[in-house]
């Protein structure tokens, strides 16, 4: 399954460094000359999965390099297929009630999605997860597919809808790490148009992170995200600028806060780069209109970002928490007179 993209939604979470992230493990590795790699083999066929693999890894000092230059390839070589997406998010719809009939009409759409992979360089999330597999096992790299929930804005937002996503688990000097090609790779516009727009966020991204929005069937590929499945679906919406800007969402910790008029609601992001406080915004928007509201209490203290704000009428709020541009994380709040 792919995110979509609106005026102002991108498409996917963050990824930290030193304490929360992952890719941080990898600080002394250059990734330059597996990128080249990549890019020195745009466009190959997947017509010889074994000399792809060779080519991509040949002489590449180490595994996670070897993992990167497939990765990248696999991003940038391989496109969202719209009219499998469509017809598989028709037949999830249709056996919303019925797992199983789902699961058995999946397992047998398969082998059209593979040969449309292998022929054409189109597919869904189940292919670029299987793809990264097959690269990995000729590489001699350790990777399984992961199956389970993903969360965007119309996707297992207020609970746990049918499973919607497929990504993947890399064993890399002996440890798991998390990653997902296809949200990697690019965005659906409107179930119309696939726009190819690389983001390395998901690559080796933090398990607390991953899990914000990729809840797997089986609970060990949290690796050591502690969240119930309650919890996943309680979180704020958080979208691809927030990998970009390098936050991560504190506060609230739901999606949907109940507060009264005049009563601070207070909000807080961890950061790894420095913030200009004047490009926070908290907004409310319609169409392409936007309100802000008034930021107070700002503090920036060793990467913490917090600051409230109240609300003077009674209502239910859509808010979002922007960075210059960008959307970052999107809340409801619903405001009772005290």
């Amino acid at each position: 399954m792919f995110l979509k993209k609106s005026l102002l939604f991108s498409i996917l979470i963050l990824v930290l460094g030193q304490s929360y992230a992952q890719i941080s493990d990898f600080e002394s590795i250059n990734f330059t000359r597996a990128d080249n790699r990549a890019v020195l083999h745009e466009g190959r066929s997947l017509e010889n999965l074994p000399v792809l693999a060779h080519d991509l890894t040949f002489n590449l000092d180490t595994e996670v390099e070897k993992f990167r230059a497939i990765y990248r390839w696999v991003c940038h070589n391989i496109s969202g297929d719209i009219r499998q997406n469509n017809i598989t998010s028709r037949k999830r719809e249709k056996y919303r009630n019925d797992s199983i009939a789902y699961l058995k009409w999946n397992a047998e759409y398969k082998r059209i999605a593979f040969k449309t992979l292998l022929r054409r360089k189109k597919t869904m999330c189940t292919g670029y997860a299987y793809l990264i597999k097959e690269l990995c096992f000729l590489a001699n790299i350790e990777a399984v597919i992961v199956d389970g929930y993903g969360r965007t804005v119309a996707s297992n937002v207020e609970a746990l809808d049918m499973t919607n996503h497929s990504w993947n688990a890399v064993k890399l000097n002996d440890k798991w790490y998390l990653c997902d090609a296809t949200w990697s790779s690019g965005y659906m516009v409107n179930d119309a148009l696939f726009i190819n727009d690389y983001n390395a966020g998901y690559f080796l991204a933090e398990p607390k992170l991953f899990a914000k929005n990729h809840y797997p069937i089986q609970k060990k590929w949290l690796l050591n995200a502690i969240l119930s499945a309650s919890e996943f679906v309680e979180s704020p919406l958080i979208y691809g600028a927030t990998f970009e800007h390098q936050i991560i969402p504190v506060s609230p910790t739901r999606l949907t806060t109940n507060t009264g008029t005049d009563t601070e609601v207070h909000f807080s992001f961890k950061t790894l780069e420095q913030v200009d406080g004047e490009s926070i915004q908290l907004i409310q928007s319609s169409g392409s209109r936007e309100k802000a509201f008034k930021i107070e209490g700002f503090k920036n203290e060793n990467g913490t970002v917090r600051f409230t704000t109240k609300f003077r009428h009674k209502g239910t709020y859509d808010v979002h928490l922007k960075i210059g541009s960008d959307v970052v994380a999107s809340y409801t709040i619903r405001v009772d007179k005290v």
